[in-house]
């Protein structure tokens, strides 16, 4: 992270609300990123891997970046990311890798570029004996397995999330997502977006739930992950029921990320305790901290990466609610979503779907999904498995239109296809690795680190 610099005329509300408002692009400007994490392990015994060693995360990296021309980022003399253009391949607390993607103009191209990354690290893990694991919690290792990243922020974060929620390591150390981040056009379109995303995470969750496995045996969850980040931090983490309050727009948002604690200050070429101080009183110059020192934009955008709801606000909105999956259904996600959000007859369709449900029904959608999956009921006696049915033509009718289409003449819909399966069948999943564990593994979780490993996969038409 830059170095932040020193202010004398304090930013305002208004400087922060017209931050957000650089954020809005005319359609022709819209791409899409993918972003996806992934577990790693040893072949040989299965144990997370370490940061230091000959086979480490830190060797890994360095491999990556002369082999394959990434410029690899320090903190302090620890290799602790890689960039290439608008692409960045980070590490999580645990170790978990993750290729953050550049903006695509479809999801052909956000295939391509995971394709390459895919063979990239599996070159690189081949020579070292290890391996990387596509799924939404860590199956087999517990906590104290688990190593340490050696970032600044993490080792904030780890001192201070636990004052505010029982599973907030777990969190940190022990789940994998995939997610999605799409553009908006003015404030008004932000909202719509921002509302229908929101609205969907539970029907996300219930068809990517891939999680149900912690500690080496089966958690009642069929994602657990989503019930980790149920007690994280509600301060920062959860539904947010204000997009749905009439006058939402940049400025409520805004104010709600004025008045949520802060995880920390980076000053000195360091990340520091926060101490839960709100952004706003370092907005004024009255955090404890740093009395009469004023916040600055580089400040508010880190602010803004420590908040954790389930669609996430920037200059372009975050969608966060999938559990991460194998290779085969990496670009589900940003294809449901770009069939969603980018074409206007969908968006508005799939809205009037759910627009009336209540904070309440809302909330015991949120509540119930980590368990029920697509068996969580909704309003008007139904079931997310049906309204997945109903929402996914939508999303394949969206993307038809854009007629993007790849060197063998597919569109985008190709994608779609895992998503389908799992609507039709009405298994996630997590129901699928539960069967194979009580009928084929013996009741242990080790063949998923071989069924579940990430390779190279060519996504097929039709």
């Amino acid at each position: 992270m830059a170095e932040t610099e020193t202010l004398t005329v304090p930013l305002t509300k208004d400087d922060l609300i017209a931050w957000m408002e650089q954020g809005c692009k005319p359609p022709r400007e819209w791409r899409v990123g993918t972003e996806h994490e992934k577990f790693g392990f040893y072949k040989k015994d299965l144990r997370p891997i370490p940061y230091d060693g000959a086979n480490g995360i830190e060797a890994l990296l360095l491999a990556m970046a002369e082999r394959f021309g990434w410029e690899v980022v320090r903190e302090g003399r620890f290799p602790i990311a890689l960039k290439q253009g608008a692409a960045a391949i980070t590490l999580e607390p645990g170790g978990q890798l993750e290729l953050s993607g550049a903006p695509m103009k479809d999801i052909h191209a956000a295939w391509l570029e995971i394709d390459e990354h895919l063979h990239q690290l599996g070159q690189v893990c081949r020579e070292q004996g290890i391996a990387f694991l596509g799924i939404g919690a860590q199956p087999k290792w517990p906590f104290e397995a688990i190593p340490w990243m050696p970032k600044g922020r993490y080792r904030v974060m780890r001192a201070y999330l636990p004052t505010r929620g029982s599973l907030c390591l777990d969190m940190m150390a022990r789940t994998a997502t995939v997610q999605a981040n799409l553009d908006f056009g003015s404030e008004a379109d932000m909202v719509q977006k921002f509302r229908l995303a929101l609205a969907l995470q539970p029907l996300v969750t219930a068809l990517f739930a891939n999680s149900p496995f912690i500690d080496g045996r089966p958690t009642g969850f069929l994602s657990y992950r989503a019930q980790i980040w149920r007690h994280t931090d509600p301060d920062r983490c959860g539904w947010l029921p204000f997009v749905f309050e009439p006058g939402f727009g940049f400025e409520r948002y805004v104010t709600y990320a004025l008045d949520a604690p802060m995880l920390f200050i980076y000053r000195d070429k360091g990340y520091h305790p926060a101490q839960g101080v709100p952004f706003r009183a370092f907005l004024e110059g009255k955090h404890p901290a740093l009395p009469g020192v004023y916040a600055t934009i580089a400040d508010w955008e880190s602010h803004l990466s420590a908040l954790f709801p389930d669609v996430r606000l920037k200059h372009y909105l975050e969608t966060r609610g999938a559990d991460a999956g194998n290779s085969a259904t990496l670009c589900a996600l940003p294809a449901l979503w770009k069939g969603l959000l980018y074409h206007e007859d969908a968006l508005l369709a799939c809205w009037e779907l759910v627009k009336d449900w209540s904070h309440d029904e809302r909330a015991a959608i949120h509540a119930n999904v980590p368990r029920l999956a697509l068996n969580t009921p909704i309003p008007g006696q139904r079931t997310l498995r049906e309204l997945a049915q109903e929402i996914l033509p939508h999303a394949k009718a969206g993307l038809a239109a854009h007629n993007r289409l790849n060197a063998k003449g597919c569109d985008e819909t190709m994608f779609l296809k895992p998503l389908f399966a799992t609507a039709a069948s009405g298994l996630t999943p997590a129901e699928r690795l539960l069967a194979a564990y009580h009928q084929r593994w013996n009741e242990t979780v080790d063949p998923i680190f071989v069924e579940q490993e990430f390779e190279a996969f060519l996504a097929e038409c039709g």
